[in-house]
């Protein structure tokens, strides 16, 4: 039979599982490098398998974040998209989940069993990942608070070819960026309206002096306990709630988040059980989640590096354990001013009360009363 142009029809393929995933081309990726005694170590196999396993899901952590940006930017923002927003979080969180599972697999892997191919690996190491530092990237680590590898930018070690994709996500506005102008946006903070910082700094006075009151007619065992709380609230709420004071603490690299933004977030979470604000307070809670296990993965992987090469060099040259261990602090963690709010917390008979109209905008299907 012939087709259009006299050229005989081609018939499309039925489609399988096989083909539909490229299993062939997936599963010829992998080739074992260390020959021993004309055939290939074992467990070659196995580390080979996890790292182009974490390449794949890399990927996908990408592909949600992208996601996940392109969301938040939309002006104005659609509320009905933030539980996608949550949902894609989770799934961020699940795949970080699953990367610590990962490294529990290689470490049944015997340190000398490694040293057996460890040879064949130098130079590569995967501190090359380009994949790895692109997520890091576009969630939003900074460049400059990057520890040094072996006295140079960490991009200098990744494939050239792959640098540009490197750089191109530090110049794009990161996630932690696009949370942060929602934060400032935050319905409730305009001072012609629901003002709810003034409302707060008048709370935090009235707390104050509650624990002064308390502290003054406590007894000598209760009292140096109720004096040093109280010293201890005075002095982190001086440095919140005036601006300059917090500029202060901006300039050291104390706290990321803009004074407007962390506003935004300690408002979302006083008032989250608020049908507009629950989508919202359960994002920032995943944010933190996001956080807390990219530091999980980095701690872990460090101890497995430390199990099975001891404090010898990477295979790409670097101090290994020693580098590793330097990545362990608050400098990579992303959203640390998260992690902080409870500093800020009040007992809820110190909250700010909504007025009604506020209220009511925040939960517009429910009595305001």
């Amino acid at each position: 039979m012939a087709a259009n142009n006299g050229k005989p029809e081609v018939k499309e393929p039925t489609l399988t599982y096989e083909n539909y995933l490229n299993i062939e081309k997936l599963l010829s990726c992998l080739q074992l490098r260390c020959p021993k005694f004309g055939k290939y170590e074992h467990d070659e196999h196995l580390f080979i398998t996890m790292h182009q396993a974490y390449e794949l899901w890399f990927r996908q952590m990408i592909f949600e974040v992208d996601s996940i940006r392109d969301i938040l930017r939309e002006r104005p923002l659609d509320e009905t998209k933030m539980l996608s927003v949550n949902n894609r979080t989770d799934r961020i969180i699940l795949i970080l989940k699953l990367l610590l599972g990962h490294l529990s697999v290689l470490e049944t892997m015997f340190p000398m069993s490694f040293f057996n191919f460890r040879d064949y690996l130098s130079p590569a190491s995967g501190f090359q990942s380009a994949q790895f530092r692109v997520f890091e990237n576009k969630v939003g680590i900074k460049p400059d608070d990057r520890i040094q590898y072996m006295k140079d930018e960490y991009v200098s070690q990744c494939n050239p070819d792959k640098q540009k994709d490197i750089l191109d996500a530090v110049d794009e506005e990161t996630l932690f960026q696009i949370v942060e102008r929602w934060l400032e946006q935050t319905h409730g903070l305009e001072e012609d309206g629901f003002n709810f910082w003034k409302r707060f700094g008048e709370k935090v006075e009235e707390r104050l002096k509650d624990i002064k009151a308390r502290e003054e007619v406590a007894d000598a065992d209760h009292k140096p306990g109720l004096k040093k709380d109280f010293d201890a609230c005075k002095d982190i709420f001086h440095k919140v709630l005036t601006e300059d004071e917090y500029k202060k603490l901006l300039a050291r690299k104390e706290v990321r988040l803009s004074h407007k933004a962390l506003q935004g977030a300690l408002m979302i979470s006083f008032y989250r059980n608020e049908t507009r604000l629950q989508q919202s307070f359960q994002f920032l809670t995943k944010l933190i989640d996001v956080d807390a296990y990219m530091n999980k993965w980095r701690y872990n992987h460090l101890l497995m590096v430390h199990r099975m090469i001891g404090a010898k060099p990477g295979t790409g040259g670097s101090s290994g354990y020693h580098y590793l261990k330097a990545t362990i602090s608050d400098k990579y963690r992303i959203f640390l001013d998260l992690f902080n709010l409870a500093n800020y917390y009040l007992p809820q008979a110190f909250v700010p009360e909504l007025t009604y109209n506020m209220k009511a905008f925040l939960s517009p299907t429910g009595n305001p009363n």
